[in-house]
């Protein structure tokens, strides 16, 4: 895998970034000298690889070389649930020599369907030198017979309002920038697909609503540091158009590990009224929100 510091600048504005989200837009030694990578960059790495251009979504989403596993058709693969743990911070430019490396830590039936099976699947993120930088879960649900698996939120309490409410807006465009960072799936792109695929529609990326949502909680909670984000994840529960309003409610649920806070959050899509986000979970530092 690979990016440049045009990959990260495309991707925030991908995840919903705006004209005052300077630690993510605005480079280093120009105006803002905190610009980094937003934190769940990584997460877009398992599509794009080492690529500068277009790839196709057809052979890039194949899992191959998984004994017993039978061949995936990349158009009836949904991606349940996606969590990353952030061992350090990447740096603005990969160089050579940069891996994903994965391992099948669980595969069980699917018991809600009662059809299918879902894989989870554990992704290290490291440098030529094999120093780890990012750790990746896509999983489905918690059960018995797991070898790796990330932490679950606790409930959200019912007794009490949220601690933070942000509110956001996609654009009708949403997906069209998104799939720049190397997701080029054409259920996100052609509309004919979404209506056979009985979404009414184009849909919105889970991974590029996952990050307005990681956004929401670092600027509220966070005050945009792009260090303060050490854990996050999320199930996807309904799907959400571009152009969808949304809204993450966040309730601080404990302490977390390393001076951070625990927090438990949903994202609901205004638009549809339905959840997009559930089960959210994350680790993150409070920190005032720095003016330029």
């Amino acid at each position: 895998v690979a990016w440049n510091k045009r990959d990260l600048l495309l991707y925030a504005v991908g995840i919903g970034a705006k004209k005052d989200d300077f630690p993510f837009l605005i480079l280093s030694g120009c105006v803002d000298k905190s610009w980094a990578p937003f934190p769940t960059y990584p997460v877009v790495l398992g599509l794009k690889g080492e690529d500068q251009d277009v790839n196709l979504f057809s052979e890039r989403s194949k899992m191959e070389g998984t004994p017993g596993l039978p061949a995936f058709n990349p158009n009836r693969v949904v991606h349940g649930s996606q969590f990353i743990e952030i061992l350090k911070p990447l740096p603005p430019v990969s160089g050579a020599g940069w891996k994903l490396k994965q391992r099948i830590c669980g595969v069980h039936e699917n018991s809600k369907w009662q059809s299918g099976i879902i894989v989870d699947a554990e992704n290290i993120l490291t440098d030529s030198n094999g120093t780890a930088y990012a750790k990746l879960y896509a999983t489905g649900q918690k059960f018995d017979k797991v070898i790796a698996g990330p932490p679950q939120a606790k409930p959200i309490p019912k007794d009490r309002k949220p601690d933070w409410v942000v509110t956001d807006q996609t654009t009708p465009e949403q997906a069209i920038v998104y799939r720049l960072s190397g997701d080029y799936n054409p259920l996100h792109i052609d509309p004919k697909i979404g209506q056979a695929g009985g979404f009414g529609g184009c849909i919105l990326h889970g991974l590029s609503t996952y990050g307005f949502a990681a956004r929401a909680l670092l600027s509220a909670i966070g005050g945009n540091d792009p260090h303060a984000l050490k854990f996050y994840g999320c199930r996807f529960t309904s799907p959400v158009k571009p152009g969808d309003a949304l809204e993450t409610s966040a309730w601080e649920v404990g302490p977390g590990p390393d001076g951070t806070v625990e927090v438990s959050f949903v994202t609901k899509n205004l638009t549809s009224g339905k959840v997009a986000l559930g089960g959210g979970i994350a680790y993150i530092k409070k920190v005032e929100k720095s003016k330029l």
